[in-house]
């Protein structure tokens, strides 16, 4: 097996990307196909870190808007993504990975609380952490979270596993002409307002020189060959 790039990684995943065609929920037989991955990554040797969104419960923005105050709305999102990441650890234990669920949000019977030097142990133990909860603050996002638990831990990488193949200058599925980058600096996401992460997650991974790698979760196993780096998605990175 090719010695994999990267030695630490934080993987970012979409809430929805979990919950498949359905669009809501949680998709098992997608769960599953991710799960296996991951743990041919341990196999690897490379040390797993995931953050996963909550939006195909609950994103509290878009959900709570004109109904419920953001603060709440934005905790009931963190809620959301606790949800995902147990059922995610669970598959992942079925599978027969070693796994640690950590929550920004004290959850303390089901999840340890977030612990930098914990997590960093975890890891170098060959445990996969998945992080919860987002940063436990409203009005961030889990992508500020996802770049933000990279820079703790020392990630080599971000990938950033979405529902569509990379970043384009324009929305594809609207512009048949859309242009996709292979390689993209950071201040060109935030100068053209590209739809990567938000503007503070892109920021945060500016600031901290940590590269973000874009591409689509469709195919799992592009997880292994971003590892392997192959040439796949976009890289977000400095000029």
């Amino acid at each position: 097996m090719d010695e994999p790039k990267y030695k630490r990684v934080l993987l970012k995943i979409s809430g929805e990307a979990l919950a498949g065609e359905k669009h809501f929920g949680l998709d098992f037989g997608v769960m599953g196909q991710v799960a296996d991955v991951i743990k041919e990554c341990v196999e690897m040797g490379v040390q797993v870190g995931i953050v996963i969104g909550g939006g195909n419960f609950w994103r509290g923005v878009k959900n709570g808007e004109g109904y419920i105050e953001r603060t709440r709305a934005d905790h009931m999102g963190m809620l959301a993504t606790a949800m995902n990441c147990m059922a995610m650890a669970d598959v992942l234990e079925q599978k027969g990975v070693d796994v640690r669920v950590q929550t920004a949000l004290e959850i303390k019977e089901v999840a340890e609380p977030y612990i930098r030097a914990r997590a960093i142990r975890h890891l170098e133990k060959g445990r996969v952490v998945i992080f919860g909860c987002g940063i436990g603050s409203p009005f961030f996002s889990t992508d500020t979270a996802a770049v933000l638990r990279a820079a703790e831990i020392g990630a080599d990488v971000i990938l950033l596993a979405k529902n569509i193949d990379g970043v384009y200058n324009c929305d594809p599925a609207k512009f048949a002409d859309a242009k996709k980058f292979d390689s993209i600096t950071y201040d060109d996401v935030l100068a053209q307002h590209l739809s990567v992460m938000d503007s503070t997650a892109t920021s945060l991974s500016m600031d901290n020189h940590i590269p973000v790698l874009v591409f689509a979760l469709k195919d799992p196993y592009n997880i292994i060959r971003a590892l392997r780096g192959e040439k796949i998605g976009t890289i977000v990175k400095e000029a």
